[in-house]
């Protein structure tokens, strides 16, 4: 079983902190055998991440974490951002053209863009996978309930740190029984449901200081626009 970090920002996200390489040293640091950057509609540090990651003896899984008119759905495995604004449905559609893997990720958390609250059961059983772990929690409930929609549907199950500094990475980890360490095996896997997920919660301290930091960081982009 490979162990698998899927969900992770870089400091090209608004709300993200620090560079390719701090992630990657993090990863190889703490054991993992892959990860994913998935930032917010944005590719170019997770492209970056793939060809930096055998350096570090890893594997990258390219991403991103695109905001659907819905909500928040990570492209696993595409090399083009899929634009933002789309209806959930289409999101999952752009990231098939790619040959990627559609997961949503913490769907019943309205509070950070889970699509749960704007789309039925029945679509989201649409997608290719259902994070049912995110370590960005403050009771856990959220997680439970998206454990227990994806075993009532069969769906494959992943975890995520959905770490926005580098030293979160790893904080939630998705084991895949990969043939190969490559992401084409990976995500094979992964749509086969040869997956278990394990993972702990983000300190809340740090929770607290990523919103800070992130919100900070969004008011700060936008005077810069208003300026321009």
């Amino acid at each position: 079983m490979l162990s698998v970090e899927l969900h992770v920002h870089s400091a090209l996200s608004y709300d993200g902190r620090d560079p390719v390489e701090l992630i990657l040293e993090q990863a190889r640091a703490v054991g993992l055998d892959a990860v994913a950057v998935t930032d917010h509609d944005e590719i170019d540090a997770s492209l970056e991440a793939v060809d930096l990651a055998p350096e570090y003896g890893l594997v990258a899984i390219p991403g991103i974490e695109i905001s659907s008119k819905a909500g928040h759905v990570l492209g696993l495995g595409v090399e083009e951002a899929v634009p933002p604004g789309l209806p959930f449905e289409e999101t999952l559609e752009r990231i098939r053209e790619q040959g990627g893997l559609a997961v949503v990720p913490h769907p019943f958390q309205e509070s950070r863009h889970g699509v749960m609250a704007r789309i039925t059961r029945e679509q989201l059983g649409m997608a290719d996978a259902i994070e049912v772990y995110n370590s960005r929690l403050l009771t856990g409930r959220a997680n439970r309930q998206a454990e227990r929609f994806a075993r009532s549907r069969g769906l494959p199950m992943t975890a995520g740190s959905d770490a926005h500094i580098s030293e979160m990475v790893g904080q939630a980890v998705t084991r895949v029984g990969a043939d190969e360490p490559d992401v084409d095996a990976i995500l094979e896997a992964i749509r086969a449901g040869r997956t278990s997920v394990e993972g702990k919660r983000t300190p809340w301290h740090i929770s607290f200081r990523q919103a800070a930091g992130g919100a900070k960081r969004r008011v700060k982009s936008r005077v810069s626009e208003l300026l321009e």
